[in-house]
């Protein structure tokens, strides 16, 4: 290994550890700069032409049809049941629509301040997840089950706190965005980010109760497919592989070395 090779994987190393004692922080301004231009092209994907509604509603009733096939048809009973549960309805409700912003926006700034050694690549993990799903919404819109036949927007009819964004207004934000689950993704980054910023058995545990609401939310309020949320964690796992200190070590030892 040459020493460019060498240098990089001795600091993903230590980071790795924890033994990087100091490591100056990414200035905030490029990170305000980040998400702005992720928005910016989230915004620019909504405004495509509206004939994707079409086709994305006919995505969503081929990925239903496809998990009534292989036996993966859960949602539409976990819809019909929590109308049944206002209590819990309006509660999964407030945490799907409050929860996904600010839990990992709030775990974003804690790495940023406190773990400045291990925040580069938590943060590129973000970012890749979002232009992963970002390019499936473009090429392959689906409709969630909210708004195929016999489904309920629980959000809507429970008037949760986020209600905002259902209707009119959300079908805008999110109707062509079920397929991957970013829901889903950044509830597995948030996961991974907590056992960083928090003691690790306490991130962890807190991780996992927040991945399982984030399902259960999903799921009964009609947001997402169960197959959004397994194509959600592969494009987590793909996130995280693709910013990896040993891929980019690799990556370093070949042009380096050549």
């Amino acid at each position: 290994m040459d020493s460019h090779g060498e240098q990089w994987g001795g600091i993903a190393f230590a980071a790795e550890q924890g033994n990087v004692a100091t490591t100056r922080r990414t200035p905030l301004w490029t990170q305000l700069l980040s998400i702005g231009w992720l928005y910016w092209l989230y915004d620019a994907i909504n405004d495509l032409p509206e004939v994707r509604v079409t086709q994305a509603l006919a995505h969503g009733s081929s990925v239903l049809r496809l998990e009534e096939r292989i036996g993966l048809d859960v949602e539409l009973s976990m819809n019909n049941w929590v109308q049944g549960h206002r209590v819990i309805g309006l509660a999964l409700s407030d945490f799907y629509d409050v929860a996904h912003l600010s839990v990992t926006f709030v775990l974003l700034v804690t790495l940023w301040w406190r773990a400045s050694a291990s925040y580069p690549r938590q943060r590129n993990t973000l970012v890749v997840i979002n232009l992963i799903g970002f390019a499936c919404f473009a090429l392959y819109p689906v409709a969630p089950p909210r708004m195929l036949p016999n489904f309920v927007d629980v959000v809507s009819s429970t008037h949760a706190l986020g209600s905002w964004h259902s209707g009119a207004l959300g079908a805008h934000a999110n109707e062509l965005a079920a397929m991957p689950s970013l829901h889903m993704a950044w509830a597995m980054w948030c996961g991974w980010a907590a056992s960083s910023a928090l003691p690790k058995r306490i991130g962890i545990a807190l991780g996992a109760l927040y991945a399982t609401l984030t399902v259960l939310a999903v799921l009964v309020t009609a947001n997402h497919f169960v197959l959004d949320l397994v194509a959600g964690a592969l494009t987590f796992g793909g996130a995280w592989m693709v910013t990896s200190p040993g891929l980019a070590n690799r990556i370093s030892r070949t042009i380096f070395t050549r």
